[in-house]
């Protein structure tokens, strides 16, 4: 058996042992705040009509939600956060407690305009993370044949915006047959997996939003935050 747990490079008043007593017990009351992105700005966007069964489905659940339009953001770096559209962008990642991503695949990846939205939103904003922490749930529309490109992309693009990416995922083939005339999507499988996913998101949202700011809190952060501080102090004594 190993037995040797010296930890040389350890500072240890800024080592923290995980314990179950650190977990916040007392639950938030208010709804869980949702935002909802999607990737297509056609009239008939496919990616949008799957994020509005998710809304239905996650108001029914009981959850706050909001939707982003996409339409009218500009491309990365061609303005600045002032304006209109990346400025309510970022407000609705601050807002947002869970959050589902859905794009179609064009060329094997997800769209532009999803990624566009992600590209707007720093991992720092104003010495707070947007969405480090959050819960997330990925879908992608398929044209043809079913593919899991988009959803594994968008698994890590989540992961480099620190979110927390639930297990289930749905992905939807020849999206243009599973919805009616009315925009409503058919029963089907596809229908059902989606439920599935938006019941998930709602237990780990519900699970995890509590206890976010202890789970993502790390001992590199906080070595690097007391250096810092000496730093500082150390430069107020010259």
């Amino acid at each position: 058996m190993f037995e040797d747990n010296t930890l040389i490079n350890i500072d240890s008043e800024l080592l923290v042992t995980p314990t179950h007593d650190q977990f916040n017990h007392t639950p938030t009351t208010h709804r869980p705040r949702m935002l909802l992105l999607y990737g297509s700005l056609r009239s008939r966007s496919y990616s949008r009509l799957v994020i509005e069964e998710c809304a239905r489905l996650l108001l029914h659940f009981g959850a706050d939600v909001k939707i982003f339009n996409p339409e009218g953001l500009p491309q990365t770096d061609t303005e600045d956060e002032s304006h209109p559209k990346v400025a309510e962008l970022r407000e609705l990642m601050m807002w947002s407690e869970g959050q589902v991503w859905c794009s179609p695949e064009r060329h094997g990846s997800m769209t532009s305009i999803f990624k566009s939205q992600i590209d707007w939103v720093p991992l720092n904003l104003g010495g707070v993370r947007p969405t480090q922490g959050k819960t997330l749930a990925v879908m992608q529309i398929c044209g043809g044949s079913q593919s899991f490109n988009v959803v594994n992309q968008l698994r890590v693009l989540g992961r480099w915006m620190r979110m927390v990416t639930i297990p289930n995922q749905s992905s939807v083939p020849k999206a243009y047959l599973e919805f009616d005339d009315n925009g409503r999507m058919k029963a089907s499988p596809y229908y059902n997996r989606i439920v599935d996913v938006m019941e998930e998101l709602m237990k780990f949202t519900l699970l995890l939003r509590d206890n976010k700011d202890y789970l993502v809190d790390r001992y590199s952060e906080r070595v690097e935050s007391a250096e810092e501080v000496s730093q500082r102090v150390n430069q107020r004594s010259i």
